[in-house]
């Protein structure tokens, strides 16, 4: 029984609640295996674990996935399936103090596991920003090498039977890698393997829980991959994009203003344009340097433009595709490739805008039911391989437009409604602005919005343009009925 100031018992409670909140029962679940595999990347890396989870209790639904508190950090993408299904499962994440090193995710099974019931889930994420060239310069003639590093241990509030980490590499030039020491207590074997392209760490066997303090300082370490890797470390430093509606041009206006920058290691010396043509006449360009870039564009597209700070770019093919009746599987993308006017080497930039043209019909589709237009307008383009590190969209709907709503596909960082005025314009167009960070090609979705237009408003535009054109009209009536001759100046007699 407590005793003491009712104050202090009243903290002592309070806090007991929220540590039983935070902290998942270890006695609910154990894993039987967990293997987590890294696909590593330049600018990303895709990381999968999977979890075989069996219930110790009866009724548990709530399953509780811990990671680093570094691994959470460089997550900008995260899922949680049933192996083999394709629905997310609905996530809870906790809130851990500073000082905690890890981070708790709860996970709502499907349904309540018997005792002793089994179920296999999958974390999936993606994580931005996790490698660095190593070395951080190389000259023009030199290969590139990345270095990776991350935990040693899956943490885990559960036991853990088995688990394994394997960390693959597009090229099976691997330089270096971690081989961990005073694992007696986990694996009587090799504590890492290499084969090929895949670096392995484990089996280990019989690990306690391990989200607490005393096994990160006793047994969780670093491991390191350092490994060549064969294509451009891209980022996209600034990226924004907008979208307008005109509902009397019929047409979708797209214009993204891109600052890609090199993240690859930086040139050491000079470049020299005869040396990189050599490398791309025997077919042997280096890997940190980006000559071209291949873009998918909706398909359909015309008036596709092209420029940077010094103007057009002419060195650019467009194949356009033909348009795709709604609602068919197929999908089809016009093939853009572009070419800068200078080779983009490690540590370089490159802005340049990039716009076109698309028919309102492929977009936009009326709702008779609510009387609505509905608009579906895509985030982003698709940059394999790297990290859009700043986005803002921008989406411009017609002048007069109300009742609106608009559904993200993941929430913004930030969002903003104002006010857009260009030519002709008498009130000025909604404007939805919506910021992100750290975007990959799993967040290439569509905002979609929707919204009413009267019939006065569709008749503003024409109002507008003829009390202009009457104006200018009127001006120049009036102006040829004023004499402007300057006469001569009468002499007095």
């Amino acid at each position: 029984m407590l005793t003491g100031h009712p104050l202090l018992l009243y903290i002592l409670v309070c806090v007991s609640s929220v540590l039983a909140a935070s902290s998942p029962s270890t006695r609910s679940f154990e894993n039987s295996a967990i293997v987590r595999t890294f696909e590593l990347g330049g600018s990303l890396v895709h990381v999968t674990t999977t979890y075989a989870i069996k219930a110790l209790e009866s009724g548990a639904k709530t399953y509780t996935l811990a990671l680093s508190s570094e691994e959470r950090r460089k997550a900008s993408w995260l899922e949680v399936k049933v192996k083999g299904q394709e629905d997310t499962l609905p996530i809870v994440e906790h809130i851990v103090g500073s000082n905690k090193p890890y981070h708790l995710i709860d996970v709502k099974l499907p349904k309540a596991l018997p005792v002793n019931g089994t179920l296999n889930i999958v974390l999936e994420t993606i994580q931005t920003h996790a490698t660095e060239p190593w070395p951080a310069k190389a000259a023009q003639t030199e290969e590139q090498a990345v270095k990776f590093t991350t935990d040693l241990f899956v943490v885990s509030p559960y036991s853990t039977a088995v688990q394994r980490t394997k960390l693959r590499t597009l090229s099976p030039r691997i330089i270096t890698y971690t081989i961990p020491e005073n694992l007696d207590q986990f694996t009587s074997e090799a504590t890492a393997s290499k084969s090929s392209a895949t670096v392995t760490y484990g089996p280990y066997n019989n690990i306690p829980p391990s989200t607490n303090t005393a096994f990160y300082s006793k047994h969780q370490m670093p491991v390191t991959i350092h490994y060549n890797h064969d294509h451009p470390i891209l980022e996209i430093l600034t990226y924004d994009r907008s979208a307008e509606i005109s509902h009397w041009g019929a047409n979708l206006n797209i214009e993204d203003k891109i600052h890609l920058f090199n993240a690859g290691p930086e040139l050491k010396g000079h470049f020299s344009r005869i040396q990189h043509q050599m490398q791309a006449f025997y077919g042997k360009p280096p890997p940190h340097v980006l000559p071209a870039m291949n873009l998918d564009l909706p398909p359909n597209v015309r008036n596709v433009y092209y420029y940077d700070l010094i103007g057009n770019v002419s060195t650019s093919r467009l194949r356009v595709a033909p348009p795709v009746p709604k609602g068919s599987p197929v999908m089809k993308h016009s093939a853009l490739e572009l070419r800068p006017r200078y080779p983009i080497m490690g540590g370089w930039n490159y802005t340049f805008t990039l716009g076109w043209d698309a028919p309102l019909g492929d977009s936009v589709a009326w709702d008779a039911k609510n009387g609505k237009y509905i608009a579906e307008i895509p985030v982003m383009l698709s940059f394999p391989g790297a990290v859009v590190n700043d986005a803002r969209i921008n989406v411009i709907l017609p002048e007069g437009a109300t009742d609106i709503e608009v559904s993200v596909p993941y929430p913004a960082v930030e969002n903003t409604i104002s006010t857009h005025t260009t030519y002709l314009d008498s009130t000025g167009r909604p404007k939805f602005t919506f910021i992100y960070k750290n975007l990959t090609t799993k967040h290439i979705a569509n905002i979609y919005v929707t919204y009413k237009v009267s019939s006065s408003a569709h008749l503003k535009k024409p109002l507008v343009v003829a009390t202009a054109f009457f104006s200018v009209f009127t001006i120049a009536l009036i102006t040829r009925r004023i004499d402007l001759t300057i006469h001569p100046k009468k002499k007095a007699k």
